[in-house]
């Protein structure tokens, strides 16, 4: 009769944690942020991410919608999926515009899906709308000015980080030493060009940006402006020269001359060496007659 009863027991107590390990899910973090290119390409990214084994990790494949105003249906932005890095993106539609020009403060939300791991949540973002210009003057200095949007008039933006830099393939480099600028009352702020032989395009252009990064305010924008104040860049195809690097038959001469004099004096040796070989074996038959 014990033994019916502590059967089980045993059961339930092995079959339980087993359960509850299956139905629990994580909390997710939310954390968008608005970026708008250059005056022109605007759109909101949503780094999507856990605490995972006592770490914050991101979360990839996780639904998530975006709204704008209200978290309605009919202020659908669209809907994306996050990638390895946790991250989901979505261009703001065309379809936004009157909801967008409803005021000079906009608000975002997100909203997760759940899934089999993580719970539903969501999160807001406020922005200002906000503008750089930038502009150069004589003696190639740097001119930026940061605008925001206040009662349909465009006013300077006092005390603001801005920095000043010159767009790279990998990565924007600093006019100068200075990392960032803070502007004054007027909204601007002024750099001195100090990367002197830099290469650019084949005119020696090269793109300035002005850009705001991580404001609590006016979050990711950036103004680009071309300038020719680069070294030109030549492009020299060497395909079709002789160069360590060209395609087949085309190997410098020096390279070749060396390669086929080695190729000759090895097999040279090897037939001295049967020269002398059979030479020896022709004496020892001599010597045995």
């Amino acid at each position: 009769m014990l033994k019916n009863i502590i059967l089980p027991v045993l059961v339930v107590l092995l079959v339980d944690p087993l359960l509850f390990a299956q139905n629990a899910t994580h909390d997710l973090i939310l954390n968008p942020g608005y970026f708008n290119n250059n005056n022109q390409v605007q759109y909101l990214k949503v780094n999507t991410k856990a605490k995972i084994d006592g770490k914050f990790k991101p979360v990839a494949g996780i639904p998530v919608s975006f709204y704008i105003s209200a978290d309605a249906p009919a202020n659908l932005l669209g809907k994306a999926v996050s990638d390895r890095n946790g991250e989901a993106v979505l261009f703001i539609p065309p379809a936004a515009k009157d909801a967008w020009n409803r005021s000079s403060k906009q608000s975002f939300f997100v909203v997760s899906a759940a899934t089999g791991l993580y719970k539903s949540t969501s999160s807001d973002l406020d922005i200002t709308k906000s503008k750089i210009k930038i502009d150069t003057i004589a003696g190639k200095k740097i001119i930026a000015t940061l605008q925001e949007l206040r009662d349909s008039v465009w006013v300077p933006v006092k005390g603001a980080d801005i920095k000043v830099a010159i767009k790279r393939l990998n990565a924007d480099l600093n006019v100068n030493e200075t990392p960032a600028y803070t502007t004054d009352s007027l909204g601007t702020v002024a750099a001195d060009f100090q990367r002197d032989s830099l290469p650019g395009d084949a005119r020696g252009n090269i793109t300035l940006i002005a850009k705001v990064e991580d404001n609590d305010a006016y979050g990711n924008i950036t103004a680009e402006l071309t300038v020719p104040w680069g070294v030109p860049g030549i492009y020299a195809s060497d395909f079709n020269r002789r160069t360590l690097f060209a395609r087949r038959g085309l190997a410098p001469v020096w390279l070749e001359i060396t390669s086929f004099s080695i190729f000759f004096v090895v097999w040279i040796v090897l037939l001295y060496l049967i020269v002398q070989i059979w030479k020896l074996k022709k004496l020892g038959t001599q010597a045995a007659e």
